[in-house]
């Protein structure tokens, strides 16, 4: 900061700077040293590489299903009576049906490193309780975050479960 100042007032002195011009580039410097330092960006707790999925509640699972496939041309990847899973990329789209208007159920993100115990110490050191019910394996595990969403992480390549597979009907 000293140097720019210096080189201001020579180039005052010399005729190149006006008084006025002078004046309010020396006010915005002292201004802006008066701002409070923008902390560094701490490392994240965790590292989301991949939008896994997102999984929606509905109503009619066979209706949604059916538009998400015939419209978007997404394969019917797992089932069960109650839930869809349609391939979408690497990653897939979550259908299950639940009475009730149509909601976001969860969304999914894939974890760069994923080790189940320390990203589970990591969601309880940011006060986030592990969502009851939460697979009890080392593959995946849901929270809510601070707005209330729940949140699923897992590795990048997790496929999903949907339990018993029922037999696609043809035809």
């Amino acid at each position: 900061m000293q140097a720019i100042v210096e080189k201001m007032l020579t180039d005052f002195e010399r005729g190149a700077l006006s008084r006025r011009q002078l004046a309010a580039t020396l006010t915005g410097l002292a201004a802006a040293a008066a701002l409070p330092a923008t902390p560094a960006l701490a490392a994240p707790s965790l590292k989301a590489i991949t939008l896994n999925h997102v999984t929606v509640r509905v109503p009619d699972l066979q209706k949604t299903s059916k538009f998400y496939q015939e419209f978007f041309g997404m394969k019917l990847a797992q089932h069960s009576e109650t839930i869809h899973i349609l391939s979408v990329g690497e990653g897939f789209f979550g259908i299950e049906q639940k009475p009730g208007g149509a909601a976001l159920d969860h969304y999914d993100f894939g974890l760069e490193g994923w080790d189940a115990k320390a990203m589970r110490a990591k969601v309880a050191a940011h006060g986030l309780a592990i969502t009851p019910g939460s697979r009890g394996d080392d593959e995946s595990f849901k929270f809510n975050d601070p707005d209330g969403f729940v949140v699923q992480v897992n590795g990048p390549k997790y496929t999903g479960h949907v339990g018993v597979d029922v037999p696609v009907k043809k035809g």
